[in-house]
């Protein structure tokens, strides 16, 4: 089974999201971070769903719209692991974070 690896920048990029999301008084925030842990639950299943990005990295889409979210990572078959770098909206100009 593949495994499933959140770099520590991820936890501040969902705190960062859920702060968001609060301030702006959004619906629903819960829903919005759960169908995030969903979408990366997916990759546990399907580790190359993800658009190829640039080198190793892949972009998983998460979402649509004011509810859309991207999600930075990468495979490694021979350990079957998924690393996850980062998440942002898909509003957002760019990761707030510099990937290994």
């Amino acid at each position: 089974m593949t495994s499933l690896v959140l770099a520590e920048r991820v936890v501040e990029d969902l705190l960062r999201i859920h702060g968001h999301l609060l301030e702006h008084e959004a619906g629903d925030v819960e829903a919005r971070l759960a169908s995030i842990y969903r979408g990366l639950d997916a990759l546990v299943d399907n580790p190359l769903i993800g658009r190829p990005c640039r080198g190793r990295l892949r972009e998983l889409v998460i979402g649509r719209d004011s509810r859309g979210y991207l999600a930075l990572y990468d495979y490694d078959p021979l350990l079957d692991t998924v690393h996850v770098w980062a998440i942002r909206a898909q509003r957002e100009a760019g990761y707030a974070t510099t990937i290994p």
